[in-house]
């Protein structure tokens, strides 16, 4: 591999991860916008399962728009940005529940989607985003 196609993967990989890191604050307010209004409206079922329709769309809106502009990408580096991406939202939501008091018990339940709780469709949504993404924008 020449060192230009080296420099290529690692300014693919850096950029990759500011589009994930613009995820957060969206999932933030997204939290807000579940326990302060929707909880409200549609009681702790609805406003979980919504709020995770939710941030699955913001998180596919996000991709199309900064992905494809920042990063030159392949398929299969689809596939590894896509990895990435779950491993860290994954790592990142068990480290702060974690550190938030939340008990790993609790946090595997998210991973229910029969409870209402829809936090699988949000993994599922970031792992698959930039393939999503990639198709769209090479059709």
């Amino acid at each position: 591999m020449s060192p230009t196609e080296v420099n290529r993967k690692e300014m693919n990989v850096i950029r990759s991860l500011l589009v994930w890191l613009c995820f957060i604050p969206v999932a933030i307010l997204n939290g807000g916008l579940r326990q302060y209004v929707l909880v409200r409206w549609l009681g702790e079922v609805g406003a979980n399962a919504l709020s995770g329709v939710l941030l699955s769309l913001f998180i596919l809106l996000i991709t199309w728009l900064l992905l494809p502009r920042i990063v030159r990408y392949n398929q299969k580096e689809s596939y590894r940005i896509g990895i990435v991406w779950m491993l860290l939202t994954i790592g990142f939501e068990f480290t702060f529940g974690l550190m938030g008091d939340i008990s790993f018990r609790e946090l595997l339940s998210a991973y229910n989607p029969m409870s209402g709780n829809l936090w699988l469709l949000v993994v599922i949504t970031t792992f698959g985003a930039p393939r999503l993404v990639s198709n769209k924008e090479r059709r």
